[in-house]
């Protein structure tokens, strides 16, 4: 779906654990440039292409990537995505999620210990599938880091909204040329309606309630959740509404 000018929202279905959702990578481009926004699960390399290819983009034109976050449903097809592109990929992340995307610290979520009290009540197929998925965990090698407030020159201006909270180097990304907001997970779109970070999946929600007011200093006319998908009315107004 075009969002706006050098914006696309890609919708793919994820299935997992016998469940299936749909999340919302993003592609921001211009003449020089084609950039991924996430890449979702393990295995969803092709949902993601058929994706890139249906909003009328060569997949293997994909140049760079941007991870908003260190989660397994955001950074999970890395290695699937350099392999099918065929050729190097820069990719960029707040510095503080670098060790974690590289393979140097365990995952702040998902990580060995909490995976093994997960699974303990499992099936032996749940269990084995819930294995599988978290802890061979791909890594790849962040070859830009960011911090916050920092401007990326690509598609006329992408700001980086340092957002900590859901994970230590969260980010929300802020495309200047159209008013438009990559929100990661930081927010969430519910049935056209904004709300804040999950919760269950927010270690701490305080900071990341906190971090909700740094996206009220914008003019936002659309938002991008990776879950949910485009909130485009009084977009402002609800992200005011969510720091109340």
């Amino acid at each position: 779906m075009k969002v706006a000018d050098g914006i696309e929202m890609l919708e793919v279905e994820m299935k997992m654990m016998g469940g299936k959702r749909i999340n919302n990578p993003t592609l921001i481009y211009d003449d020089k440039h084609l950039v991924l926004v996430d890449v979702g699960m393990p295995g969803q390399i092709e949902a993601i292409k058929a994706a890139v290819e249906k909003a009328g983009f060569q997949f293997s034109n994909i140049d760079t990537v941007i991870f908003t976050h260190q989660d397994i449903d955001h950074i999970g097809g890395i290695q699937d995505l350099l392999d099918a592109v065929g050729k190097p990929v820069e990719i960029y992340a707040h510095v503080d999620e670098k060790p974690y995307i590289e393979g140097d610290k365990e995952p702040v979520k998902m990580n060995r210990q909490q995976v093994a009290q997960m699974v303990e009540k499992m099936s032996e197929e749940m269990r084995k599938e819930a294995e599988a998925i978290y802890l061979n965990r791909p890594t790849a090698k962040v070859t830009k880091t960011l911090t916050d407030d920092e401007v990326i020159p690509i598609a006329g201006g992408i700001q980086v909204i340092h957002t900590p909270g859901h994970t230590p180097g969260h980010i929300c990304l802020y495309h200047q040329a159209t008013g438009t907001l990559v929100t990661g997970d930081e927010t969430v779109a519910e049935n056209g309606k904004l709300t804040g970070p999950n919760p269950v999946y927010t270690p701490d929600m305080g900071l990341a309630l906190a971090s909700l007011k740094k996206l009220t200093t914008h003019d936002v006319a659309k938002a991008i959740c990776y879950h949910g998908g485009l909130i485009d009315d009084q977009v402002n107004e609800q992200l005011r509404e969510l720091t109340i």
